[in-house]
């Protein structure tokens, strides 16, 4: 009779577990994995605003006057989209493109260094190499405005 009774409760268990996988299945909807082209030029529209976001966080960290920011900022477009059709390239092997990007590091931004200090142009590099925390930026940005607030009360 035990037997009998534990036989009864796992077919049950078994049924309505297998009864409910199957309801869940059928409610998740099939996705189309293709994005649309109004999709694409919105993602595209995204990134150029956070790229500039990126750029402005960073042009505020440098010492430079408004113009040499802004040439500062025009070269740091263009170093951007030149990298941009280098990732895009398709190379034989990894270190042609890892190359390329080194070669390209290295030579972008030759005549900005006689416009702006070495300080600078350090500042630069690094973030050319990827070591520029734009978090920090973004708190210290955020310390100023609750320091103006303070003041103004």
């Amino acid at each position: 009779m035990k037997r009998l009774i534990l036989i009864a409760f796992a077919l049950f268990l078994g049924f309505s577990t297998s009864a409910q996988i199957q309801r869940n299945r059928n409610r998740i909807p099939q996705a189309n994995n293709e994005p649309s082209q109004a999709d694409i030029e919105k993602r595209k529209r995204e990134i150029e605003v956070q790229k500039a976001k990126y750029i402005q966080n960073f042009l505020s960290t440098l010492e430079a006057d408004d113009f040499q920011k802004e040439i500062i900022k025009q070269y740091l477009n263009s170093y951007f989209d030149e990298r941009k059709k280098l990732l895009k390239v398709k190379y034989e092997r990894s270190f042609e493109r890892q190359d390329a990007i080194k070669k390209l590091n290295e030579t972008h931004f030759k005549e900005l260094e006689e416009l702006i200090s070495k300080n600078d142009m350090s500042k630069i590099k690094e973030m050319v190499n990827g070591n520029f925390d734009e978090k920090e930026v973004k708190k210290e940005k955020k310390k100023k405005k609750k320091r103006k607030r303070k003041n103004k009360n």
